[in-house]
C-alpha cells in the first residue's frame, strides 16, 4: 500500500463520519414502481479479473451487489466493509467488484495489481472483474443494462463516483442505487436484504 492509499484507508472513517453528520454525498434511488427489467439480468456475464467468464445465471436466488471500485479513492475503505457484508450475508448475497479508472484516475493498476491489492491489504474473497468503464460510450455491458430503462426498467443513471452500489433483488430486479458515501453495512443496505 502506498502513502496516498495509506493516507485514504485512515481517513476514510472521517469521510464517513461527516457524510453521516450532515447527510452530503448521501443518496438513494428506488424501484418505486417496482418496474420490471425488460432484459434479464441473468442473461449478462462478464469476465473476472482472472479471464474466465462469469455467468450471471448462477446467480438467481441470490441479492447481488455490484460496486464500482478503485484502489485510490477516498472510499476505497469501502472493500473492508464489503468483504464484512459478504461473509455476514453469503448464503444468500453475492456481492460483485467491477474495479473501473474512470474518476480522477483512481484505479490505474492492472487487474493482477487490483487483485493483489484488494487480497492482501482488505482480505477480499468476493469475485472481482477485469477494469472496465462504467459509464460514457464504452461502458462495460452490465453497467449499461444499470444504467439503461430498456434493459433494467426504471433507472437511467449512470455511476457518479467509486463505490456506487447497485442492488439486485432475488428476482434479478433492480431495486437500489447508493451512492458512494452510503456505507454497505449501513441501515438502509441491510435492511433491503431482509
Amino acid at each position: 500500500m502506498n502513502l496516498l492509499q495509506r493516507i485514504l484507508k485512515a481517513t476514510y472513517p472521517l469521510r464517513m463520519k461527516f457524510s453521516a453528520a450532515t447527510g452530503i454525498g448521501i443518496s438513494q434511488l428506488n424501484n418505486q414502481k417496482n418496474s420490471m427489467a425488460p432484459v434479464s439480468f441473468y442473461s449478462l456475464s462478464a469476465t473476472l479479473n482472472s479471464g474466465k467468464t462469469f455467468n450471471f445465471e448462477t446467480l438467481k436466488g441470490k441479492y447481488v451487489l455490484i460496486v464500482n471500485t478503485a484502489s485510490n479513492c477516498g472510499f476505497t475503505g469501502q472493500y473492508t466493509e464489503l468483504e464484512n457484508l459478504y461473509k455476514q450475508q453469503k448464503d444468500h448475497l453475492e456481492i460483485l467488484g467491477f474495479p473501473a479508472n474512470n474518476f480522477a484516475g483512481q484505479e490505474p493498476g492492472s487487474d493482477g495489481e487490483i487483485a493483489q491489492f484488494c487480497q492482501i491489504n482488505f482480505g477480499v474473497t468476493f469475485p472481482l472483474f477485469k477494469k472496465a468503464s462504467v459509464k460514457g460510450s464504452n461502458i462495460q455491458p452490465v453497467f449499461e443494462w444499470l444504467c439503461n430503462p430498456a434493459k433494467n426498467g426504471w433507472n437511467e443513471q449512470q455511476a457518479k463516483w467509486n463505490f456506487c452500489k447497485y442492488l439486485i433483488n432475488k428476482d434479478g430486479e433492480l431495486v437500489n442505487i447508493y451512492s458512494s458515501s452510503v456505507s454497505p453495512l449501513s441501515n438502509e443496505v441491510l435492511n433491503a436484504l431482509i
